[in-house]
């Protein structure tokens, strides 16, 4: 089931981009396990999708150590040689970053220059340059985290003088609305935020990564600009 969702995901992909004349390829699938088991990520992967996303630390931390060393039959390559990168998608507290710099490829979930600070430090410390996205706030949602889009230049703007981080782009999570297009302002306002810090030399790269978009809305996301969608139901429950 879950490599027939994900060849569904693909060609609805494919779709949206003959659209908007974008190249497929540039858009990453990172598949969120929170809640799935080890047998059921290792589906994900030997499907074609080597992005995971994990909520929770620990859970992470299991997860990766279940997978570690899993072989393949003969002629197909083990799940280590697929170079998996982990994503953390969930609040990240500051008392879980140590464990977090040592097992996280990209943490999308930095939402304060404290946060910021504290994984900086971490990461010092086992000599990693901690790659990171910074979550935004579109919305006006309570429940929402994220730094609000007039605020974020200048906190960014320090979070760029921290030596062990390196800033790959923005992060943002619409609110859960009936009509995916509804969705749409919000992603809209993270890619003219990712504009505005290029121009002001805040971002060096027009293209930084832009995760925004999962299982209801990504195909209206990646219309607006996403290059990154975070899947979880669309994947390991055949939704949509």
């Amino acid at each position: 089931m879950i490599k027939e969702s994900i060849l569904r995901i693909n060609t609805q992909i494919a779709r949206v981009c003959s659209k908007i004349n974008k190249n497929p390829k540039e858009i990453s699938i990172v598949a969120v396990s929170k809640g799935r088991n080890p047998q059921e990520i290792k589906e994900v992967i030997l499907a074609g999708i080597t992005e995971i996303g994990e909520n929770r630390v620990q859970e992470a931390v299991f997860k990766l150590d279940e997978l570690t060393n899993q072989h393949l039959p003969a002629g197909q390559a083990g799940i280590n040689e697929r170079r998996i990168k982990w994503h953390m998608v969930g609040h990240l507290q500051t008392n879980k970053v140590k464990e977090a710099v040592k097992i996280f490829d990209l943490i999308q979930s930095v939402d304060s220059l404290h946060l910021a600070a504290e994984i900086d430090k971490q990461a010092a410390k086992i000599n990693k340059i901690q790659d990171i996205l910074i979550e935004i706030k579109t919305s006006t949602e309570a429940t929402k985290l994220g730094l609000k889009p007039d605020e974020a230049i200048e906190v960014i703007k320090e979070i760029t003088g921290l030596k062990n981080i390196n800033i790959k782009g923005l992060m943002t999570i619409a609110p859960l609305l009936s009509d995916p297009e509804n969705s749409r302002p919000y992603f809209r306002r993270l890619r003219e935020l990712r504009e505005k810090l290029f121009q002001y030399s805040v971002l060096s790269t027009p293209y930084s990564v832009l995760s925004m978009g999962m299982t209801e809305d990504f195909e209206v996301a990646i219309e607006e600009g996403s290059n990154m969608i975070r899947l979880g139901r669309a994947i390991f429950d055949n939704e949509r």
